[in-house]
């Protein structure tokens, strides 16, 4: 599998920044819009957004994370199990203990008890904890690919989108979540290098790139904004499954759209990484890891104080705020513990953590990156 991925410059690819950029955003918009609609009981003009985005938000992410795992799949298996386990399951531990005591102080007041608190913690390692479920599945994925490395990967591949198209709704966080995304997480280890010379393809034909994304938004607009028929969902009723949203959720329908969209944010990305304007995307993307684990709390401060203050502002609009706020403040903790050196823990492991410590600078530098 690693046949032309050990051709790659295992540097940073600036165009990969800006992809990852361009996904947290969407994440963080995702949680915040869906949040101020909940607690505000009404919904707003971002709902259009988040839907829209929907069938390539996190497709995408998940095949930049693969994408560079064919230059270490091969490492010895302390090592591999260091970078691509121990790390994640550091920061995964770390930020579950502060988001679990933020929601605490919720749940104890709405009449949860001590007992019940320790269950749900408990609970969270084996159904990953909120909004962490991201940092919790890498490593998964990782292992299974590790361990499949032998099988070629056309069969794995095949199987993967089997396993998407399969109407799977367990109710298990980990099954269902590998079942609908880890065939995007394979074919951007599997499909590298088809992935980089789209991107290479893009940054040098701007016109039919852009021509390109201009048709795949109206179809993907389309099938976003289409809901499920009668005579179909009746279907998915009679059966037990969990009824899709709109179209783009149908079965196939949503692995196409996956697809198309995970080519549309290369290919954009591509084209963005030519231009000076869209860097605060690069530096979104390289500190990506450091948004994810860190937006839930100014999200849900700022989206509290919005709602109970802000009664001037529409739905929308606190949901563009609220999203801000998660995209800017981890970026500010971020920027604080490296100039300061105070809880540098939150964002870099330290040294008691690692079972084999970077055997080069730049890996240790490179080390809050899902994808290496």
């Amino acid at each position: 599998m690693t046949r032309a991925v050990s051709a790659l410059n295992s540097s940073r690819i600036d165009w990969v920044d800006y992809a990852k950029g361009f996904c947290i955003i969407f994440v963080v918009m995702m949680h915040s819009t869906l949040g101020v609609e909940k607690y505000a009981g009404d919904t707003g003009w971002m709902n259009h957004v988040v839907m829209f985005a929907r069938p390539f938000r996190m497709p995408d992410f998940f095949l930049i994370s693969g994408l560079f795992l064919g230059l270490v799949i091969d490492r010895p298996w302390l090592r591999y199990f260091d970078r691509k386990v121990v790390h994640f399951a550091y920061f995964y531990v770390l930020w579950l203990l502060i988001n679990f005591t933020f929601r605490s102080v919720g749940w104890l007041a709405e009449g949860t008890t001590p007992l019940g608190l320790m269950e749900k913690f408990a609970l969270s390692f084996v159904q990953p904890f909120g909004v962490l479920w991201f940092i919790y599945m890498l490593p998964v994925f990782f292992i299974i690919t590790r361990l499949l490395k032998g099988i070629p990967w056309q069969l794995v591949l095949i199987g993967a989108a089997m396993l998407e198209i399969a109407p799977i709704h367990t109710g298990s966080t980990i099954v269902d979540e590998f079942a609908s995304r880890y065939v995007y997480f394979f074919a951007g280890f599997a499909l590298a290098p088809a992935i980089f010379k789209l991107a290479d393809w893009a940054r040098a034909n701007i016109g039919k790139a852009t021509a390109y994304l201009g048709v795949w938004a109206v179809i993907n607009g389309f099938f976003c904004f289409t809901p499920v028929p009668d005579s179909i969902s009746v279907l998915f009723t009679d059966n037990g499954y969990q009824i899709p949203v709109n179209m783009s959720a149908f079965p196939v329908i949503s692995l196409v759209l996956g697809v198309a969209g995970a080519i549309a944010v290369v290919s954009l990305c591509a084209v963005f990484s030519r231009f000076s304007v869209a860097k605060f995307l690069q530096y979104l993307g390289a500190n990506s890891i450091v948004v994810y684990l860190a937006f839930f709390i100014p999200m849900v401060v700022t989206r509290i104080i919005l709602l109970r203050y802000g009664t001037f502002l529409d739905i929308g609009t606190i949901s563009v705020i609220v999203t801000m706020a998660g995209v800017i403040g981890p970026v500010v903790l971020y920027e604080l513990t490296r100039f300061t050196g105070w809880g540098t823990f939150l964002f870099k492991r330290p040294d008691w953590a690692w079972l084999e410590k970077p055997i080069s600078k730049a890996e240790a530098k490179a080390s809050l990156q899902p994808a290496e």
